[in-house]
């Protein structure tokens, strides 16, 4: 078995991420952005690199909890907001996902279907402040959850700047240690906060970490056995992963249009 090399990330992958934030904002003549702060390392990650890049007055961090929301998430998202310096708003979402879901939902509710409403509300709540301010929109989905389509359409997976699209979860805690993110938010099982209990791993059955592997091999062309026997993983389980970077790919692009005739 060879060892997957995922490039490691160095203050210079920082530098270029923090400079690529500024010269966007600057461009589209905004005035500063609009993050959604969850308690989790993505968005904890996306804010640091802002506040560093545009200055902390210039980031306008929310928390957006709803009934399922972790009492902790509140004391954890408003210290960091806190820490370094940003303007911090919490939004509650409950009402408004309450009053869809009961038009919405059928007697067999999902904790999906609900989940989907939540994110839907957090994008409405986080573009409507963004309209009012002249900012843009900062998405903290990272490459793992786009390929995997592990995102919710036009909730999380929108906005005007997808600033961690190009790095894998494991990637991402690697700028999180470099840029000082505190280590219990790195070290906090991923969740998309959607449903009580909910983490990412155990939703999409595999860890992070043999994710990443897969994902990078396949952006090498390697074949499924090679990446099998790249990683040690079962092949099975490699082809699971490809089939679902496949069937996602209508999440990643744009709507799909005819040709032209």
């Amino acid at each position: 078995m060879s060892e997957v090399a995922i490039p490691k990330i160095t203050q210079d992958d920082v530098s270029n991420l923090e400079k690529f934030i500024k010269d966007t904002v600057a461009k589209a003549n905004a005035k500063g952005v609009v993050i959604g702060l969850s308690g989790g390392i993505d968005s904890a990650v996306v804010t640091k690199l802002c506040a560093d890049a545009l200055g902390p007055k210039n980031v306008l961090n929310v928390f957006m909890p709803s009934r399922v929301t972790p009492a902790e998430d509140y004391k954890t998202t408003s210290e960091l907001a806190s820490m370094w310096g940003t303007e911090f708003r919490v939004v509650d979402v409950g009402p408004a996902v309450d009053a869809l879901a009961a038009v919405l939902l059928s007697d067999a509710e999902t904790p999906l279907e609900r989940g989907n409403i939540s994110a839907r509300c957090r994008m409405i709540v986080l573009y409507n402040l963004a309209k009012k301010r002249q900012y843009l929109v900062v998405g903290t989905s990272n490459q793992s959850e786009i390929m995997m389509g592990y995102f919710t359409k036009f909730g999380d997976g929108a906005c005007d700047v997808t600033l961690l699209a190009n790095m894998y979860k494991t990637e991402v805690r690697q700028i999180a240690k470099l840029i000082g993110v505190p280590q219990p938010i790195i070290d906090k099982p991923p969740s998309a906060g959607l449903w009580e209990g909910q983490t990412d791993e155990s939703e999409m059955g595999i860890k992070y970490d043999d994710l990443d592997r897969i994902l990078y091999d396949m952006e090498q062309d390697r074949t499924d056995s090679q990446i099998a026997a790249d990683t040690g993983l079962p092949k099975e389980q490699v082809s699971d992963i490809r089939r679902q970077v496949s069937l996602m790919e209508h999440k990643r692009l744009p709507a799909i249009r005819p040709p032209e005739f």
